[in-house]
């Protein structure tokens, strides 16, 4: 992003309060930076986000200077923290805007022509629509409203059917010395919205509209405080009570208090029916506070409403509120409501039984009480004891040794299990007790869909990658990696996470957003990567003399990741020409996906000496140990590999067909600090060169290189696996504490002498 200056006096203060959206912010700040119109400034206030918000609002204030973040030294909540921001604003205007939410494409542009139009009025309400996770978009029901408008100029009074609006502050800008000048602020507790709504619209002397869709409001599938329920949503009768009272204080605005009483009913009822606001234990109680506060506020004459909400008439509805009988209005309304849910459930439950047999059994154990001491583990959909759990399992087994794991693997694999640890196969009958009793369930995967989470059990998902590659509910845009994929299915499996583990702050971020579900982030690193830390020259020697790897030679580990374009492996690279350009002191392991079957031409290439197949050797660590170069286009084992500081190259001769059909998050041939490990190929010769010259541990790929673990490798230290453990059976969070990248020392890179031939001269390469 190219370094903007801020005007010194800007049109437009976009005020931006910030807590725990650090998978959404980035999204919010890029489509405001790349805005067309640029004379204004993002007043962005951090309050007290105890996630990685902070640290990202520097990063954009350290390169675009119109980006002027606020520390808040505690958190007060998001009215505080916008009183905070309107306070430091320069702005003619101030544009409330939540973090998680975006503007449109030629939003600010709009908004300015707008204001000079109707000759800077104290309001202008904007248009929005609302945006799913599904990338379904929804228009607003007020666009015919905000168009007929027009370029008028009026007040509340005038045209009091405006106070109809969505009655939130981002869907409209304020004029500075309007809401500074008559002291706005905001108050404690949810609903604050619409308080501020109607205060501003009512005092406002000149409002305008416009139509065009500036706010892109995104309907989060969790994390929106508005959709967790509780008493909080109580909230709404003091906010309430506190607009009749500014009303009592101006009888000039009495022709407007009917529309706003019928807005106030209609906003309790619709609060009351909502499931993710008042559940069902304090519906009652609930039901009598509006019934009293309608009572005592209803004006002379009020007329009910037409119309209908939820399918029940609204006139109905307010006639219970007013009669005050919940047991009426519970009949009327959540009738139909219960009768969906359990049907619902049938459904589901039925969905899960499947297979009656071995379900029958599923649920008998599930009736038996969960045992505090068993561990479930699983890797690669049940493939073996592998990754991040393989790690987190010896440490448990060093640290809480009276705690009992047992893996999950698939039938045919058992003699792959080491000797010594306790295993069930996928769908047998101990498979089915271990699932349902088990207190921990530890996944570098999700498991299976017919999986019950019950309550009491936790759930760790320690992923296996780093992603470069779009993840989760980004992959819709893609048709290649979506196909055959139910999104819905996918995040009720996330549904059942607890933790999340991550090893960059890239990862937490991008989790968070794709996976929009209720688990905990524990930025604590990859176990698996521990070893890359505490592994010395020795163990590097015999990982080394295990793969045949004479002395002297320089081995080139060739670990490119799976295309969901194409089926099976298709080599990218002519490996035999390959060798032969490099001469007989390079080895080349070649390391195809997990996904793929054993290859023919890998396996002829092998049987004439020219390369070591290790797609079936069964420690990839130990493959990157042996290594003294990467060579991978997409694969998330760059991201491990960079943990031991050794040069890594990227070969991608299919990156524009690649990123567009499975998506990327950053541009990896960049040259950019922070994007390129190292060095980058597009073609064989090109690749051939970066060896030859030297270029593939030269200077400029050292710096690339020290960029890219700088970003990625913030939390691998040799500590992940005994910081999960301790926290996840322990309840010791964050122990030992992450070191400083400057004071972790990977395992030495092995001793490869010789050089790369001026001229071919044949090769010599180890065999099966």
């Amino acid at each position: 992003m190219p370094v903007a200056h801020r005007s010194t006096s800007p049109r437009i203060s976009v005020v931006v309060p910030v807590y725990r959206v650090q998978g959404y912010l980035r999204a919010c700040l890029d489509s405001i930076l790349e805005q067309s119109y640029t004379n204004f400034e993002i007043v962005a206030v951090d309050d007290r986000s105890p996630d990685s918000c902070g640290q990202i609002l520097d990063e954009y204030a350290a390169r675009d200077d119109r980006v002027r973040p606020i520390h808040l030294e505690e958190n007060q909540g998001i009215g505080k923290a916008r009183d905070a921001g309107a306070l430091k604003a320069c702005g003619d205007y101030i544009f409330f805007l939540d973090s998680d939410d975006t503007i449109a494409s030629g939003a600010l542009a709009a908004i300015a022509d707008r204001l000079d139009v109707t000759g800077d009025p104290d309001i202008v309400i904007l248009n929005h629509v609302r945006t799913y996770w599904t990338n379904k978009v929804e228009a607003s029901q007020a666009g015919e409203m905000l168009a007929a408008a027009g370029t008028d100029v009026f007040t509340a009074l005038e045209r009091p059917e405006y106070l109809n609006a969505f009655a939130v502050v981002w869907n409209r800008v304020y004029r500075r010395e309007f809401y500074v000048g008559n002291e706005f602020t905001f108050t404690d507790g949810l609903y604050e919205d619409a308080l501020m709504v109607y205060k501003t619209m009512l005092v406002a002397e000149r409002i305008a509209c416009l139509d065009h869709v500036c706010v892109e409001y995104r309907q989060r599938r969790q994390g929106n405080s508005m959709r967790t329920p509780g008493r909080k949503h109580f909230w709404i009768f003091e906010q309430y009570e506190r607009l009749f009272a500014f009303l009592d204080e101006r009888p000039h605005l009495d022709p407007v208090r009917p529309l706003l009483f019928e807005r106030m009913a209609h906003h309790f009822l619709f609060t009351l029916g909502r499931e993710d606001r008042i559940p069902s234990a304090l519906r009652a109680e609930y039901f009598k506070l509006a019934t009293t506060q309608y009572k005592r506020l209803k004006p002379k004459g009020f007329v009910k409403p037409e119309g209908d909400l939820r399918g029940v008439s609204l006139a109905l509805q307010f006639d219970l509120l007013e009669r005050g009988s919940y047991t009426a209005y519970a009949a009327v309304n959540f009738a139909d409501l219960t009768r969906q849910r359990v049907a619902s459930r049938l459904v589901k439950a039925k969905n899960r039984i499947g297979k009656q047999a071995y379900h029958r059994l599923y649920k008998l154990y599930l009736r038996r009480p969960i045992d505090p001491n068993l561990v479930v583990f699983s890797a690669y959909w049940n493939r073996g004891v592998a990754c991040n759990p393989a790690a987190i399992y010896h440490k448990m087994k060093e640290l809480v040794p009276h705690l009992k794991g047992v893996w999950v693997v698939r039938a045919g694999d058992e003699d792959k299990i080491p000797q010594g640890i306790d295993f069930v196969v996928a769908r047998s009958p101990r498979y089915w007790e271990v699932m349902a009793r088990a207190k921990y369930l530890i996944n570098n995967v999700n498991f299976a869909n017919e999986i019950i989470k019950r309550p009491g059990q936790i759930h760790l998902q320690t992923h296996h990658g780093t992603p470069l590659k779009q993840m989760g509910i980004d992959q819709q845009r893609f048709p290649a990696a979506a196909k055959n994929m139910s999104f819905h299915r996918m995040l009720e499996r996330v549904d059942k996470w607890d933790y999340s583990l991550t090893s960059n702050l890239h990862s937490t971020e991008i989790w968070e957003r794709v996976y929009p579900c209720a688990f905990e982030a524990l930025e604590y690193g990859y176990p698996r990567n521990d070893v890359f830390f505490h592994s010395t020259a020795e163990d590097v020697a015999r990982v080394r003399g295990e793969l045949g790897l004479a002395d002297g030679t320089t081995a080139i580990l060739y670990a490119p990741t799976v295309r969901d374009y194409q089926k099976g492996f298709v080599p990218r690279l002519d490996l035999e020409r390959f060798c032969r350009e490099l001469g007989d002191n390079h080895v080349v392991l070649v390391r195809t996906h997990y996904f793929y079957e054993a290859d023919p031409q890998l396996k002829d290439l092998q049987e004439r000496g020219l390369i070591k197949d290790v797609s079936q050797y069964p420690v990839v660590e130990d493959l990157c140990l042996a290594a003294d170069v990467l060579i991978t286009d997409y694969s998330s084992i760059m991201f491990d590999y960079a943990c031991l500081d050794r040069p890594i190259v990227s070969y991608v001769d299919d990156w524009e067909v690649y990123s567009k059909a499975r998506g990327v998050y950053f541009d990896l041939l960049s040259g950019k600090p922070g994007e390129t490990p190292g060095s980058t190929a597009t073609d064989e010769d090109s690749l051939i060169s970066v060896f030859r010259s030297g270029a593939w541990k030269g200077a400029k790929a050292n710096e690339l290189r020290a960029a890219f673990r700088k970003r990625f490798v913030q939390f691998d230290d040799g500590y992940a696996a005994e910081r999960v453990v301790r926290r996840l059976f322990l309840g010791q969070d964050n122990t030992p504490a992450v070191l400083p990248l400057a004071e972790r020392t990977p395992a030495p890179a092995p001793t490869a002498g010789g050089r790369i031939p001026a001229q071919s001269s044949g090769t010599k390469l180890i065999g099966a």
